[in-house]
């Protein structure tokens, strides 16, 4: 009798995770296309010539092959494709990539954080012919086929109408905050839980020796102190036991000559460490010296 009840309970608590996932998969959806109702049709003399194109995870790489595992190591939900077009002028094209969450729409904006600061939805981005930025959940990139001034200017109201109708902002990671601020170079932030985008923005491995996973939070950072300059990897895993094992890996594949204070120096001259603490992996790439490795290393709290 008791394992049936048990089995009952089982049951009516898969069914309800099930209703409460589609619910969730639904209200996104309709936001989604709520958002897309409520888009411009036409900005400054530009109209929108087509009808909208919407890709998926899969579709995607008929979109963009060159840049789609990029937006796939993000999890990305769908993507919007508008082209407004004009007489005499180039064309401008949107896009709204819904990344299913603010920390992996932050993430995939970390990707390419070239370009001016404006104040455009969240960490607005701007380089000739293309503005970026994110809101919420979504990624938002905007660039213009030739560059002239009447359709910058299109672009960046584009932008304040679409950023508008997003009405949530989206909050960083946590894991941010790990970074010490001292000679932080903001705009080199990277953060990431897919080995293959850690290896485009700092090579690693061929193996993902790092056991970076959906499961796992990254963020990689450069740094200026003084003369002294070193890039900082951290990582967060689930639990003590994936860093320690993730730790070991590290240290038998890339720091195998590490010392006591798990400091080694790398072909180039560089110096890099390592340290774990709890469901942290601190690693150190890049510095001038022992000794600057050392104090980034430990400067971690």
């Amino acid at each position: 009798m008791k394992t049936a009840t048990l089995w009952r309970i089982y049951f009516y608590s898969m069914i309800a995770g099930f209703i409460s996932l589609m619910m969730t998969s639904s209200a996104t959806a309709d936001s989604f296309r709520v958002l897309q109702e409520s888009l411009p049709k036409k900005i400054n003399g530009w109209t929108a010539s087509a009808e909208d194109r919407i890709y998926n995870e899969r579709s995607i790489f008929d979109y963009i092959n060159g840049a789609a595992e990029v937006y796939r190591a993000y999890n990305l939900k769908q993507c919007l494709a508008r082209r407004y077009s004009i007489e005499k002028g180039p064309a401008i094209v949107l896009d709204i990539f819904d990344m299913g969450s603010p920390r992996d729409a932050f993430g995939v904006f970390t990707h390419d954080t070239d370009g001016n600061a404006v104040s455009v939805g969240q960490d607005g981005r701007y380089r000739p012919g293309w503005l970026s930025f994110w809101k919420h959940r979504y990624f938002i990139s905007i660039y213009m086929e030739e560059e002239t001034a009447e359709a910058e200017k299109a672009v960046m109201e584009l932008g304040r109408i679409v950023a508008s109708k997003i009405r949530e902002s989206g909050n960083k990671p946590e894991l941010l905050l790990k970074l010490p601020k001292d000679g932080l170079q903001t705009q080199s932030i990277r953060y990431l839980h897919h080995p293959i985008i850690l290896n485009y923005h700092y090579y690693i491995s061929d193996e993902n020796i790092l056991n970076i996973s959906p499961h796992t939070d990254a963020v990689l950072a450069s740094y200026q102190r003084g003369d002294h300059e070193a890039r900082l990897l951290i990582v967060k895993y689930p639990d003590t036991k994936t860093a320690e094992d993730a730790s070991r890996n590290f240290y038998k594949s890339y720091l195998p000559d590490a010392d006591t204070n798990g400091t080694a120096r790398l072909e180039d001259g560089k110096w890099a460490a390592a340290l774990q603490k709890g469901e942290l992996l601190i690693i150190v790439l890049e510095a001038d010296t022992r000794e600057a490795a050392h104090h980034f290393l430990t400067s971690i709290h």
